[in-house]
């Protein structure tokens, strides 16, 4: 619109100049008045040109349209005022007149008089931070060399007021000013000087409602989403005044009332003030009209599902009280393209090309009878479904994750599921997914559908180094998700690494003085290519060394060595529905220790096998970019467990658990005795203990049982909600032999430890806590967890992600189920932000707050800084 205004008022300008012109000349022969009785045709002879220009006399005539030998009418003539135009529509001169200089007879020589439009040579901008300078002149096209006329310096100046205005900077003034300069080439250019003013934001001290008798003001103002008075304890909304934001708070005003059942409500008029302090306050005149309820409501046209069916999507009966907009979402919700609404009923189902339209039929009494007309149409089939921008990944491998085929009847929520499917992927930027219906013909029935998709990078490289466990730790990985391992001997395909077919290969190298660990996992998720069957596997091999206290260095002759291999096997199930899948997998370890005594295991010598079974359930819908979902939720159940070895191989562990304790307590009584038999009883009962515990590690013996499930919500716009809760229980078949010293949890901190593989512990991450400092030495058994996140984006367009973050958590393990309590936990709470890069994965850092004491300690645990690096919490 304001843009149509400025073009209208420049065009406007133009027209009273030419108009000038032309009657100046058609007046003007050297300073004679001619009568206008006196027309008459002339032959042009010769046009000369004067005035400040760089252009040649050719290049104006040229513009001009005038040439040797045109006739012309003086006065009046159509020729010469449109050659008048044409130079002030060239945008290049400024001044413009047309002079008669010589009339012989029937001939007549021309004089065009003008002076070029000076060029912009540079811009001074002041009054705003220097990071909004570039933009400003590129968002108003001040750039060296552009023309600089009135109309340019007019629209500078109603844009910027406006743009601060929109801001909520009612008294933003903006001054420009020119200063003309010559250069060497006697080429007149102006330097440009522009202040801004924005003034202070004005503040809304008071928001009036008037007419509504029926709705309080509360409700009213509750409406207005982005327009609020001033209030001290309210941080996350301003109250700033926007006249656009506050258009739109009318307009959601009238929606309340409508939901209310006032179907005729309207803002009859409103009015702003400005006080003395420069505040402003606002008054708002509305009209409720009468209340209405539903009537009757019949279907007509629809012959696909009955009345009954569509009543049970309407949720409308008669007596309700009469609510448009909940009308609306019931007939076509906008806002969430999976909602179970009537448009989404028939689309689902194939009628790409039914409408439904809610018609009122009657309103006697307030009771609003109604018809819901429903034109079907006919059913729409896909002819052909195309994938565009797939430039590294394979086209089969994009193919098989789409929920739509060519002659498959048409579906919206299939639509809708195939961009969650690519988005989940990783292989492309899931915000950039999007679906192109081409050639729709309703009267064939058919459509054709693209998925535009932007490939992302799929290779992440992790090259770290850092001091912690007593020494310098470094790192190396490298982990790709769209890899192909068939093409890792071609070198054509190297570029940097063999991509394409959806595969994912990790590696990874940690070292330091006292341990190394070494990993390398791949996995398939189309085993055979023809059923999503997930096939992976991993290796590792990880040595610890015992640190010397005398020496303050690793020693090399006393260490505990894990190697493992683990195979898997995921398949996605169909019931209850295609979001489920299934896992299992297949697990052993060998836990070799080398006269590695410590607190961690009762035994330093000897070896411990670990064979164990993995089943997982798991449920993931959410909402397509897995780096930041908008909604859905993603639950997880698994129980791994051991053959029950006790229970077959005839050792009596009652009986040599109380040949343990006997040994413990005789250790203990003989603990300050320094006689030599008692040394020696006291060196054979250590010894006896440590051959039972080997006994009962030969093989390990557990079970253990674990549980996650997080939801995303949306609060507005892409301001997320995120609760979660988590579990986790190991537990022994036989009490006799105890939980084992392996497979604990160890909570609090950042859940990065280095030493996780080291003896299958898990490190679970309660921000505002040190790290592992909620469990006892040994680890839990037990722990649960609960957190609330509420996320926000600070950018998610293109291939870097970056989201802030405050949450609350809570948390504790525990060593048994006597002592559990899932409502004794230590709290934080605290701020974050992440920042995702397809080369590094998710960085980022928190500042968590605990507000309880680490346990054995006096005092909160205060303010804590967590490093986050390729996980989520």
């Amino acid at each position: 619109m304001e843009k149509q205004v400025n073009n209208l008022i420049k065009n406007t300008l133009r027209l009273i100049i030419n108009t000038a012109c032309f009657l100046l000349l058609s007046s003007t022969l050297y300073g004679q008045i001619l009568d206008d009785t006196k027309r008459k045709d002339y032959n042009l002879t010769d046009i000369s040109i004067e005035g400040q220009t760089v252009y040649s006399a050719e290049t104006i005539i040229t513009y001009s349209g005038l040439k040797k030998g045109d006739i012309v009418t003086i006065p009046g003539g159509v020729k010469i005022s449109n050659a008048i135009k044409k130079l002030w529509d060239s945008n290049l001169f400024n001044n413009i007149d047309v002079f008669i200089s010589k009339i012989e007879g029937d001939e007549i020589s021309l004089q065009i008089k003008l002076d070029d439009l000076p060029e912009l040579k540079d811009v001074k901008i002041t009054g705003v931070k220097k990071g909004k300078i570039s933009g400003i002149i590129e968002e108003n096209k001040l750039n060296p060399g552009v023309k600089v006329t009135e109309n340019l310096i007019t629209t500078t100046k109603n844009y910027l007021e406006s743009k601060y205005r929109k801001d909520g900077f009612l008294k933003a003034k903006t001054i420009i000013t020119t200063t003309t300069v010559i250069d060497s080439v006697k080429k007149s250019r102006v330097n440009m000087t522009i202040r801004i003013d924005r003034g202070d934001k004005v503040k809304i001290n008071k928001i009036e409602f008037h007419g509504n008798d029926k709705v309080s003001n509360r409700r009213l103002l509750k409406a207005m989403k982005k327009t609020k008075k001033k209030n001290p304890i309210r941080l996350y909304k301003r109250s700033k005044y926007i006249e656009a934001d506050y258009r739109e708070d009318l307009a959601n005003v009238v929606n309340k009332l409508k939901e209310k059942g006032y179907r005729d409500a309207r803002i009859i008029s409103d009015s702003l003030n400005i006080d003395k302090n420069g505040d402003i306050s606002l008054k708002v005149n509305v009209e409720e009209g009468e209340k209405y309820t539903y009537g009757t409501i019949n279907f007509l046209g629809n012959t696909i599902y009955s009345d009954q069916q569509l009543n049970q999507v309407l949720k409308i009966k008669k007596g309700d009280t009469y609510n448009g907009v909940e009308l609306e979402k019931r007939i076509a919700d906008n806002s969430d393209p999976d909602a179970f609404d009537l448009t989404n009923l028939y689309q689902n189902n194939g009628y790409l090309f039914s409408t439904i339209t809610p018609v009122e039929i009657s309103a006697d009494g307030n009771v609003i009878d109604m018809e819901i007309r429903v034109t079907e149409g006919k059913p729409a089939y896909f002819n052909n479904v195309s994938v565009k921008g797939n430039d590294a990944t394979n086209d089969h491998v994009v193919y098989r994750e789409l929920r739509t085929r060519p002659g498959q009847l048409y579906s919206k929520s299939n639509v809708v599921r195939t961009i969650r499917e690519l988005g989940q992927l990783g292989y492309f930027d899931a915000q950039e997914i999007s679906p192109d219906l081409k050639n729709v013909n309703a009267n064939d029935g058919t459509l054709d559908v693209e998925y535009v998709v932007v490939e992302k990078g799929t290779g992440q490289f992790q090259l770290q180094g850092g001091y912690g466990g007593g020494g310098f730790i470094g790192t190396v990985g490298a982990s790709f998700v769209n890899f192909s391992i068939k093409n890792l001997f071609n070198k054509e395909a190297w570029k940097p690494v063999p991509r394409g077919d959806g595969q994912s290969l990790s590696l990874r190298l940690q070292t330091s003085r006292f341990f190394s660990s070494y990993s390398l996992s791949f996995s398939e998720p189309w085993l055979g290519g023809e059923k999503p069957v997930q096939f992976s596997t991993s290796i590792s091999q990880t040595k610890q060394y015992l640190y010397n206290r005398a020496t303050r260095s690793a020693d090399k002759d006393r260490s505990f060595n894990i190697t493992g291999i683990t195979v898997g096997i995921a398949k996605k199930l169909n019931v209850p529905d295609d979001y489920f899948v299934l896992s299992q997998s297949f697990q052993f370890q060998y836990y070799d220790l080398n006269n590695y005594n410590t607190g961690l295991f009762s035994f330093g010598n000897g070896s411990s096998n670990n064979l164990a079974y993995t089943i997982g359930l798991s449920r993931n819908n959410t909402f397509n970019d897995p780096i930041y979902p908008v909604g859905g939720s993603n639950f997880s159940l698994s129980a791994k467990a051991t053959f029950p070895y006790s229970a077959v191989n005839g050792v009596d562990y009652a009986a040599l658990r109380e040949e343990r304790e006997q040994k413990s307590q005789r250790i203990q009584e003989l603990s300050t005795s320094t006689d030599d038999n008692d040394i020696i009883e006291r060196n054979e009962a250590s010894e006896r203990i440590v051959e039972i515990d080997q006994e009962r590690y030969k093989w390990l013996e557990f079970y253990k049982i674990k549980f996650s499930g997080d939801w995303y919500a949306k609060i507005k716009g892409n301001l997320v909600l995120r609760p979660k809760f988590e579990f986790g229980f190991l537990g022994a078949y036989n009490n006799d032999r105890g939980v084992i010293p392996f497979e604990r949890f160890f909570v609090g901190g950042d859940g990065m430890q280095q030493f996780s593989r080291l003896d299958g512990r898990e490190a679970i991450p309660l921000r505002g806590y040190p790290n592992q400092s909620l469990s006892d030495n040994d680890g839990g058994s037990i722990y649960n967890k609960f957190s609330l996140e509420l996320r926000h984006p600070i950018t998610l367009k293109g291939q870097t992600k970056i989201f802030a973050m405050a949450f609350l958590e809570g948390g504790s393990s525990y060593n048994n189920f006597r002592d559990f309590n899932p409502f004794s936990i230590k709290r934080s709470a605290g701020i974050g932000i992440r920042l995702f890069m397809p080369a590094f994965g998710l960085l980022g850092i928190d500042f968590g707050h605990g507000f309880d004491p680490i346990p054995g300690q006096v005092g909160k645990s205060g303010w804590q800084t967590h490093f986050v690096l390729g996980q989520q919490f």
